[in-house]
């Protein structure tokens, strides 16, 4: 079994070196993880674009870093994968990590060598640098800060769910009052955990009040109206979050779809800013739900937690700042004005704008179907939407296959070699490659002897 996972594995990086050599601009997404062992694993991703604008999103590799892992060492790590993967650095457009500082230190960072580098190779390229949008995304949500309200969830949860006997009770006296389901755990690594167990707890609120009243450890907050219209703020504004980390989630997404995901995202935070000062919770259903227009429930102290939110967004996502005229022309190239691009796609893009047969076929497919239909006519407005193409948004795609590492080398597996983990994450992870299994058969196939002719 071992040799034939190896036999799919290297076809399946040899395909990926051909389509490497195709591409004409690319991007990396990495991050570390620790495996059963204690071993830092340095997850990396491809992201290309050749010449047609087919985009071929892949996995490269699981570096083992046994000693340190300092920035030298990732950037060493980096390196040799890909150059092992034979990449023309001279056409890598940018990288999105997970903003550790060892990533992104502006003197040593591993980002400030790789852009280092890649001006050598081509001083002309703009190289960016992303910074985990889900990453960013649940930075943000932490400067809501209430963590009187988060404090009283966690102990509460964690004294009936920690105990086998609290729990085996606490299900009982919910089966009494037909109720179906329990408390799910609260797991700070795991971001979309926080909404249900909030939205529970608060669905739940009576009968977590009985029962630990009944076990001598009653929650006075839960008999606070204020305490419980703050629970039900946090419900909903993480609800919202959780809305938007979903939607960024994901395989093959186009970098501006990001931005127009978080741009949307501030534009309600505005809305909501805008009505809570109002006295009108519109949108925040659970705390709508405990809202009494005696003496017109202050609203402001929700609504500086919105104005927060919004201006850490604004400040988290400077990048799609800098990019916002590239995705507008990108995303809209018949509408965007020929002056608010660079020069050397103003011809192109006014030639392009007067082609009534590609402003019909913009109207009927997706904007990276679209630009593939250009061809040679239009190589500056190809070569402009292969980079933004390319480009990674989050680093999704590491922490997926950090999944699939802990699934396959685990406490059972933990002598598990890197190279068979390697093998295993390519096979487990490949996208659109497909292992030639015909051919790997006929290289197999055995030779008979004393047969007939």
């Amino acid at each position: 079994m071992a040799e034939r996972i190896e036999d799919l594995a290297r076809d399946l990086n040899r395909q990926l070196k051909d389509k490497v050599k195709t591409f004409i601009a690319f991007s990396v997404a990495l991050d570390e993880s620790t495996d059963v062992n204690d071993i830092a694993q340095l997850g990396l991703f491809i992201r290309g674009v050749d010449e047609s604008l087919n985009i071929t999103e892949e996995f490269v590799e699981l570096v083992p870093m046994t000693d340190t892992t300092t920035s030298n060492d990732i950037y060493a790590s980096l390196i040799g994968a890909l150059d092992r993967l034979e990449v023309d650095w001279s056409r890598a457009v940018s990288v999105a990590t997970d903003g550790a500082p060892s990533m992104v230190g502006k003197k040593a960072g591993v980002v400030t060598k790789l852009k280092e580098k890649i001006q050598k190779e081509n001083p002309t390229q703009k190289f960016r640098n992303f910074h985990c949008i889900l990453h960013q995304e649940a930075l943000c949500s932490k400067t809501l800060k209430m963590d009187n309200i988060m404090s009283v969830v966690i102990k509460t949860v964690n004294f009936i769910r920690a105990k086998g006997l609290n729990h085996r009770q606490f299900e009982a006296f919910l089966s009494n009052k037909n109720i179906p389901r329990s408390l799910p755990y609260h797991t700070e690594v795991r971001w979309l955990s926080r909404g249900a167990v909030l939205k529970r707890f608060f669905e739940l609120r009576s009968e977590i009040s009985q029962f630990m009243k009944d076990k001598g450890k009653p929650v006075t907050e839960l008999d606070d109206p204020e305490w419980v219209r703050d629970l039900t703020f946090m419900v909903d504004v993480t609800e919202h979050l959780n809305v938007l980390n979903a939607k960024m989630q994901g395989c093959n997404k186009i970098v501006n779809e990001y931005y127009d995901c978080i741009r949307a995202f501030e534009m309600k935070l505005d809305l909501w800013a805008t009505q809570l000062s109002q006295g009108n919770p519109a949108h925040f259903p659970f705390l709508k739900s405990v809202y009494t227009t005696h003496g017109k429930d202050n609203m402001d102290k929700y609504k500086e937690k919105i104005v927060g939110l919004q201006k850490e967004f604004q400040n988290r996502f400077q990048i799609f700042n800098e990019l916002e005229k590239e995705f507008a022309v990108f995303r809209s190239p018949f509408t965007a004005s020929a002056t608010d691009v660079p020069e050397e796609l103003q011809m192109e893009l006014i030639e392009l704008q007067c082609n009534t047969a590609l402003k019909d076929k913009f109207a009927t497919v997706t904007v990276d179907l679209f630009y593939q239909n250009l061809g040679p006519t239009f190589p500056k407005m190809t070569g402009f939407a292969s980079k933004i193409l390319s480009m990674f948004g989050t680093t999704y795609l590491c922490e997926q296959a950090f999944s699939v590492m802990n699934i396959n080398k685990s406490n059972l597996r933990s002598r598990l070699t890197h190279r068979h983990l390697n093998d295993i994450m390519r096979v487990a992870t490949a996208q659109k490659l497909v292992a030639d299994v015909d051919a790997l058969v006929e290289e197999k196939r055995s030779q008979v002897s004393g047969s007939r002719s």
